[in-house]
C-alpha cells in the first residue's frame, strides 16, 4: 500500500480531512470580497478544522462556480498560490493541506501545491474521460505526472476522483469501479476518490470494501459524510469532508463548531471498533 502523504506525524486512519471552500476568487461571477478577506475568511476556517483535530484540509475554489473547463486563467492560480501561502504559514508544515482548482486544471493545481510547500492535490479526469457540467474531461495522467517530474514535485501526492460526482459516464458504463482503481493504480496515481453522484451526496456503502480489493491504493471518500453515516466509511484511508460541517449541512455556509465536534468524535468511535 503507498502512504496517505509523507508527513512527520503519523494520522490515524481514517484520516480526517475538512474541506476550506475558499471564497469567490478576483473575476469569478461570484467575487465580492477582497484578496485580504478571502485570504483571512480560508486562514480562519482552516484553523478551526486544525483546532477542532482534524488531520488536515484540502483548499478548493468551489465559489468560483460556473467553472471553466481543464484550465484557468493566471489571476486564480495567483489568488490561490497567495491563499494556500497564507494557510500554511498558519497551520504549519505538519498539517497538510490540498489544492484542488476547478474544473479539471490539475496542472495548475500542482503548481500552486509545489510553489506554496503544499502536500497534495485532488484531481479530476486523471484517468478514463467523463462528461462533466463543463463538458468532456479528458484523462490527463501522462502530462500530469511528467508535468510533476519537470517541476521537481515528487512530494506532491496525487489523488483523483473516480467515476466523478456532477458528471455523466455512459461513455465508460463498461468499467467497473475496480476497473476505475486499476487504472490508478497502474498509471501511478497516489489516491483514488470516492464520491456520491453530487456534493453532499454519500457514496455507497461497498464501494470502499470493493475499491480496497482493486489495487494497492489509498481509497478516501469525498463526499457525503456525516457524523451519523461515518461507520459505512471505516475502511477508507481518508475522508475528505465539506458540506456536513457548515451549518445546516449546505457548502456555502460557515463552518459549524458543533458539527466540527460531532465528526471528530464520529472519527474516534469509528477508530475504536
Amino acid at each position: 500500500m503507498k502512504p496517505l502523504l509523507d508527513v512527520t506525524n503519523r494520522m490515524p486512519l481514517p484520516a480526517l480531512f475538512g474541506m476550506v471552500h475558499v471564497k469567490a476568487l478576483p473575476g469569478t461571477p461570484f467575487n465580492t470580497d477582497s484578496m485580504e478577506k478571502i485570504c483571512a475568511t480560508a486562514v480562519a476556517e482552516a484553523s478551526m478544522l486544525q483546532s477542532a483535530g482534524f488531520d488536515g484540509i484540502a483548499l478548493e475554489n468551489m465559489h468560483d462556480r460556473p467553472y471553466l473547463k481543464g484550465a484557468v486563467g493566471p489571476e486564480i492560480v495567483a489568488a490561490m498560490t497567495r491563499v494556500a501561502v497564507e494557510v500554511k504559514r498558519k497551520v504549519g508544515s505538519n498539517f497538510p493541506v490540498g489544492i484542488q482548482i476547478l474544473a479539471g486544471a490539475n496542472l495548475e493545481a500542482l503548481a500552486v501545491a509545489h510553489i506554496s510547500g503544499c502536500d497534495f492535490i485532488r484531481a479530476e479526469g486523471c484517468i478514463f474521460g467523463h462528461v462533466a457540467d463543463e463538458g468532456w474531461i479528458e484523462a490527463c495522467a501522462g502530462q500530469l505526472l511528467r508535468e510533476r517530474t519537470r517541476l521537481g514535485a515528487g512530494r506532491i501526492r496525487i489523488w483523483t476522483d473516480i467515476q466523478k460526482k456532477h458528471s455523466a459516464h455512459a461513455v465508460t458504463a463498461d468499467l467497473t469501479l475496480e476497473d476505475w482503481v486499476h487504472g490508478a493504480d497502474f498509471f501511478g496515481i497516489d489516491g483514488v476518490i470516492i464520491t456520491g453522484s453530487a456534493t453532499g451526496k454519500a457514496a455507497a456503502k461497498d464501494e470502499v470494501k470493493r475499491a480496497k480489493t482493486a489495487g494497492r491504493i489509498p481509497i478516501i471518500v469525498g463526499s457525503g459524510i456525516t457524523a451519523d453515516n461515518a461507520a459505512d466509511y471505516a475502511r477508507a484511508d481518508c475522508w475528505i469532508i465539506g458540506s456536513s460541517l457548515k451549518y445546516d449541512g449546505f457548502w456555502e455556509n460557515p463552518l459549524d463548531p458543533d458539527r466540527l465536534k460531532a465528526m471528530v468524535a464520529a472519527r474516534k468511535e469509528v477508530m475504536r471498533k
